[in-house]
């Protein structure tokens, strides 16, 4: 079998919507044709069935918002994450499927609300990562600052970055508030979310784009050679 290669990048919205989101995906084709990757952007709820996911290492989820899988492409987005197949959320892909228990699961927490978008110092606690070995322990960023329902440490995941909030305003997480996480399940595929990439010139910033290269080149690790679902 030829090693699975394709990704498939979802920036439907049924809500808010980012005006970042063709340069996120701009930027997410540019980081996957660097990693040998090709890259398949939609927003129609009908590419997700067993059959369409077979051939991918990983789904992204740019800025999507609210309610925007049917009942169909929620069974086969947890068959193909439940087989192996990674997942990669940007932004607002934390305030998406609110009333689908495994969507919460599989991102880790979920979107509450955030003050006006400012600079802050974004702290990287794990630099071993390949999506944070590149930045420096503090961090200068512009960016919305996301406050969750809850943090997403009592999910178990692994905390790469989180935001000091003393040094902006409006934050509701207290002195810890993390932004970027990854989950490795021994029963599923790899998982990773990063809370950045509001504004459109993010995306064009070098380290950013290395901070996304990172986590998709860890998410789609093991699903290269994963099982695939069968088609729903």
């Amino acid at each position: 079998m030829p090693p699975l290669r394709r990704v498939l990048l979802f920036s439907r919205t049924a809500g808010f919507r980012h005006d970042s989101i063709p340069a996120g995906t701009e930027a997410l084709r540019a980081v996957a044709d660097a990693e040998g990757l090709e890259l398949t952007a939609t927003e129609d709820p009908a590419a997700f069935t067993g059959k369409s996911l077979a051939d991918c290492r990983a789904v992204v989820f740019l800025s999507t918002t609210g309610t925007v899988l049917t009942k169909e492409a929620r069974t086969a987005l947890e068959a193909f994450h439940r087989s192996g197949g990674g997942f990669l959320g940007v932004h607002s892909a934390a305030g998406t499927e609110y009333d689908w228990p495994y969507y919460g699961s599989l991102l880790g927490a979920r979107f509450r609300s955030h003050p006006e978008p400012q600079p802050a110092v974004v702290t990287v606690r794990d630099r071993s990562h390949p999506a944070t070995a590149h930045l420096p322990e503090q961090w200068a960023w512009d960016d919305e600052w996301y406050d969750f329902r809850s943090n997403p440490r009592e999910a178990g995941v692994r905390v790469l970055a989180s935001v000091d909030e003393s040094r902006y305003r409006g934050g509701l997480m207290g002195p810890d508030h993390p932004l970027v996480w990854c989950q490795e399940p021994p029963d599923a595929g790899r998982s990773f979310y990063t809370s950045l990439g509001h504004h459109a010139a993010a995306y064009a910033d070098p380290a950013f784009r290395q901070h996304l290269a990172g986590a998709l080149r860890w998410v789609c690790a093991d699903a290269a050679a994963g099982a695939r679902p069968t088609e729903h």
